[in-house]
């Protein structure tokens, strides 16, 4: 086999993984900066007097959680803000530990018609990106 044939032949397989290589790089980096953005995004509405809920264990809220959080279990979160009555358009941050449980509790409110929740993400990036 020629030098130019087997050239021809990788060309087309090293293209792909290139593209490939590049696209995953692409969609790594706008993760990042997504979640910088989020954090950003909860400070804001944090330092604007927004109720901040962390919705992670009671073991995990007793290892540390954010200034003036309250802990509410994802699985109570829709139980615990009819008994308290808070407004539908009252503004929340919640936020777990990696954003997943926070993401839950987010719909479960949104489908209860809370119309101002922001899902905060993870504590460990909120501290990152604290103030």
């Amino acid at each position: 086999m020629s030098n130019a044939f087997k050239l021809q032949f990788l060309q087309p397989k090293m293209m792909v993984f290139l593209l490939g290589l590049s696209l995953l790089l692409t969609v790594f980096s706008s993760v990042v900066t997504a979640a910088e953005l989020d954090a950003k995004v909860a400070w804001q509405k944090i330092d604007s007097g927004a109720l901040v809920i962390d919705v992670r264990t009671a073991e995990e809220f007793a290892q540390g959680h954010l200034p003036d959080a309250i802990n509410i279990p994802y699985q109570q979160i829709n139980q615990a803000f009819s008994q308290q009555e808070i407004a539908k358009d009252r503004s929340v941050v919640v936020y777990c530990r990696s954003g997943n449980r926070s993401g839950i509790a987010d719909k479960m409110l949104e489908n209860a018609g809370f119309t101002n929740v922001y899902n905060g993400g993870g504590y460990q990036t909120l501290m990152t990106e604290k103030r």
